[in-house]
């Protein structure tokens, strides 16, 4: 998938509210026949998740198709999320320092089984790779998290390069998640970079086992280190193929971070990537020294690997059709309606149609 530009068109009030019914009609709509957690993986897929937003209403090449989506689907299932059994935390900008007060909010005020410290920490670790461990140029703005009581979890995430105005989105999904550092995303999407310092990939295994054990070694040695790779012609400095947006790590602005670690002593990658304090600079500073020092060089790949039914709301293809839109919403919310008295004639119909409309695609 493409780089997602972002686009001053601001969404329509009463596109928006239309955006809300029908996107919590469409969820309410997957876990009546699939269950809560197949909105997990759903949400995960970035061609479903795309798809999801065309739906609503946005257009293909617009960043504001996540944090808009995301934005109506928590507003429309506010007070469906119970009955539903998948909740809805995080968002855009501010709003994503209140997940872990939300995930636990919930867990209280529905009697979820107590999965709080897991999910937390699980919300924390994403942003954290996708800030830290991931260094390609985009900066997280959004942090959407979605789970079940049962524990499980799906997160989307955004980021934005301040220097061209485009966006990079970020799936995740905790079934089959062995591992926080080590290929964990079920998706990343944009177009592929130069350079990306990627500790998460499989080809940084050594590079990481090299960053915990400089944990190990006096602070001071590192910071020697790295000024004394700082102090290098820079024509030299550009042969250790670090991205133009991270220069070389200050010394003295890590060395709190280096001393914590030291008396925390980290037994593995993601016990040092978790510590609070350590960001971009230290993953940074690690990664460089122990490909100076130890000869262990990081992997620079970058992790980076559609249809309207109503329109975009920017006129492309073709403007929103508001009786059509109002019409799709009314036949879902009234499929749900009828579901829960027991008749399931239309939502029965939709399935048929839907499995009727594949064939002929085939």
């Amino acid at each position: 998938m493409a780089n997602l530009p972002l686009h001053g068109h601001r969404c329509p009030r009463w596109l928006f509210n239309r955006m809300v019914r029908l996107s919590a009609a469409i969820v309410e709509a997957v876990v009546e026949e699939f269950g809560a957690r197949e909105v997990l993986r759903r949400m995960s897929d970035p061609f479903w998740f795309q798809a999801f937003g065309c739906v609503v209403g946005f257009d293909w090449h617009s960043s504001g198709l996540t944090t808009v989506l995301c934005g109506a689907l928590k507003q429309g299932m506010a007070d469906r999320q119970k009955d539903a059994g998948v909740f809805f935390a995080g968002g855009k900008a501010m709003t994503s320092r209140k997940t872990p007060h939300e995930i636990a909010d919930y867990t209280d005020r529905y009697a979820l089984p107590d999965n709080v410290a897991d999910l937390q920490y699980a919300s924390r670790m994403c942003a954290k790779v996708d800030s830290a461990a991931v260094q390609d140029g985009y900066q997280i703005y959004q942090h959407f998290f979605v789970f079940t009581g049962d524990g499980s979890w799906a997160v989307v995430q955004q980021g934005m390069d301040g220097q061209n105005g485009w966006a990079r989105r970020y799936h995740w999904l905790s079934d089959n998640l062995h591992s926080y550092v080590k290929e964990p995303h079920s998706a990343v999407c944009g177009q592929r970079g130069l350079n990306v310092l990627n500790m998460v990939s499989q080809a940084s295994g050594q590079a990481r086992n090299v960053s915990v054990f400089q944990t190990r070694e006096q602070p001071e040695k590192i910071i020697t280190a790295l000024k004394k790779i700082a102090a290098l012609p820079q024509e030299q400095i550009a042969r250790l193929h670090l991205p133009a947006a991270h220069p070389v790590p200050q010394a003295g602005r890590i060395e709190k971070a280096l001393r914590r670690l030291y008396e925390l002593a980290p037994e593995n990658y993601e016990q040092l990537l978790a510590v609070e304090g350590v960001g971009p600079a230290a993953v940074r500073a690690f990664a460089l020294v122990g490909e100076v020092v130890y000869g262990v060089r990081a992997s620079f790949q970058d992790p980076v690997r559609y249809s309207f039914a109503h329109g975009g709301k920017d006129g492309h293809p073709h403007p929103v059709d508001r009786k059509n839109y109002d019409r799709s919403i009314d036949m879902l919310e009234t499929a749900l309606r009828r579901v829960r008295v027991g008749q399931r004639d239309k939502l029965d119909a939709l399935s048929r149609l839907a499995a009727l409309q594949k064939g002929f695609s085939h």
